[in-house]
């Protein structure tokens, strides 16, 4: 029996490497701590870790990362909500729900000896996908301005546009999406600061979980520019 659950364990963490245990480790107990102390409710905790383990899982090529990013999407969308964030309320429900069920059948049919093919885009690419989160920023900040309970309208957009674009490329396998998950993860631990010096309560939670993310987004555009350069050798 002893043996079997050894078994099992190795099992469970085969292909992960030193890092990505210690940094799922160490997030961890800082959410269990943050929990504690701040008396959050298991709801916050459950939506932190399941965000947790769905970054640390994309970051891998795992198509686990949708199983529990659906969970997430639903649970974010719901603190968005009671914290008048109405813009990322709409982007998880209208956009990241669907998008969790194309990318994982577009993951599932895009692997090759059991791993994810990874790609990469020109100049040209780039300069498109700055243009467009830039202009979408703006002209739905514009929009959300005129919402009397909507809190910060121009940061709540630059998330939004900028998530949708993240995905998109996720979902198309480009490395780059780590690049604009870099800046969307900073723009979304300031709305979250904001929002915990306006006294919402969940606000260390999600600076914390956000802060992850972004450490996440510079090991996930690590390792996806090795998997990039290795499908292209």
């Amino acid at each position: 029996m002893e043996n079997a659950k050894a078994l099992n364990m190795n099992r469970a963490w085969r292909g992960w490497n030193g890092f990505e245990i210690a940094w799922l480790g160490l997030f961890s107990a800082i959410a269990v701590g943050i929990t504690v102390i701040t008396k959050d409710s298991l709801f916050g905790f459950t939506v932190f870790m399941t965000g947790v383990l769905c970054v640390v899982l994309a970051a891998k090529g795992n198509l686990m990362s949708y199983v529990f990013g659906m969970y997430n999407t639903l649970g974010y969308a719901y603190l968005a909500y009671v914290n008048g964030l109405f813009g990322e309320v709409a982007l998880n429900l209208l956009f990241f729900v669907p998008m969790n069920v194309v990318g994982f059948y577009m993951w599932k049919n895009h692997r090759q000896g059991g791993k994810l093919v990874m790609r990469q885009m020109g100049l040209n690419g780039l300069l498109l996908v700055a243009a467009v989160c830039l202009l979408g920023s703006l002209l739905l900040g514009f929009g959300l301005s005129f919402i009397p309970e909507q809190n910060s309208p121009y940061i709540d957009a630059a998330t939004t546009a900028l998530s949708i674009v993240a995905t998109i490329l996720m979902v198309r396998r480009f490395k780059e999406q780590w690049l604009v998950y870099i800046v969307l993860n900073l723009f979304t631990v300031l709305l979250w600061v904001i929002r915990l010096l306006d006294g919402s309560s969940d606000g260390w939670l999600m600076i914390v979980m956000w802060s992850a993310y972004l450490v996440n987004a510079v090991y996930g555009y690590y390792n996806w520019n090795k998997g990039a350069k290795e499908g292209s050798a």
